[in-house]
């Protein structure tokens, strides 16, 4: 099994026509990807990869002509918030959004809409999700993992493809990787995506990759004592950040002392959860 997104999939892609839209669309159509439809406001009626995916000019359109149930967003920063509100008005239960540099602002008025529906937003400013052999929904490469029993979630999207690869090369495959991002502001979180991992019978273990800054590991590691079964191994990212400096994501600020890697390494060992220091090292703790 799997979590959020499998081979059943009805995948649409807003922005399809757009440089990047287009490039990665291609990418997970040729993984197998249930890609049905794209969305380009204005070029509805065209068609693309030779005439196998349709376009429409709104997302309402094409769910209802493709009975699309995720949608993945590749649309500038300054549109993605509309992209995301127009998905979800349209009552798509899974958003991916890819884009990076949308505004706080803009995410907290998407996030109050959001709340107030039955829907699950992964991003933005992340790399997606792939279920291994089943659906490749964003950006993460489909040939450094394989199918297998390890929930994998991560904060940061290129620690996501080397600790997937680290696993390959040890013969370990996953069962969903979620790339939830790491903006202050986003959907998705540690908590959500561990208690989907939890409920997976298919899951066997989890692989957590968290960085510096915000709270959401220590919670996660709260979650985790209280109601995890399966075994957790974690990676943070940022244990040798210089003092004061802001270290890649958004969300990575260390503010007033708080969210440094120490403070999350010590609440996540506590809670029962075997730490790695490099990514490498992660797949040696797995269990066989």
């Amino acid at each position: 099994m799997s979590i959020l997104v499998d081979k059943a999939s009805r995948v649409l892609i807003q922005g399809i026509t757009g440089n990047e839209g287009q490039f990665h669309s291609w990418q997970m159509f040729q993984y197998g990807t249930n890609v049905v439809a794209g969305v380009t406001p204005g070029k509805g009626g065209d068609w693309i990869f030779d005439g196998k995916v349709p376009v429409f000019d709104s997302v309402k359109v094409a769910k209802d002509a493709t009975g699309a149930n995720v949608s993945v967003i590749f649309v500038p920063a300054r549109y993605a918030a509309d992209a995301m509100l127009e998905a979800a008005d349209a009552e798509i239960p899974l958003i991916v959004c890819i884009t990076e540099g949308v505004p706080v602002r803009d995410m907290i008025q998407v996030r109050k809409f959001l709340d107030q529906k039955k829907v699950y937003l992964v991003g933005p400013n992340c790399p997606g999700l792939l279920t291994p052999g089943q659906a490749k929904v964003g950006i993460i490469p489909g040939n450094i993992t394989k199918p297998g029993n390890v929930g994998v979630v991560s904060r940061s999207g290129t620690l996501t493809y080397e600790v997937l690869y680290a696993m390959l090369a040890n013969d370990i495959g996953s069962s969903t990787c979620v790339g939830i991002g790491g903006d202050p502001v986003h959907g998705l979180n540690f908590i959500d995506t561990l208690e989907l991992f939890e409920a997976d019978p298919e899951t066997d273990q989890v692989v957590m990759i968290g960085e510096i800054g915000g709270n959401e590991e220590q919670l996660a590691a709260d979650y985790i004592a209280r109601y995890m079964t399966k075994p957790v191994v974690a990676f943070i990212a940022g244990e040798s950040a210089p003092p004061g400096k802001r270290m890649g994501h958004a969300g990575a600020i260390i503010e007033s002392g708080e969210g440094t890697a120490e403070e999350k390494i010590h609440a996540l060992r506590v809670s029962g959860v075997q730490i790695a220091h490099h990514p490498e090292e992660i797949a040696s703790m797995l269990i066989r």
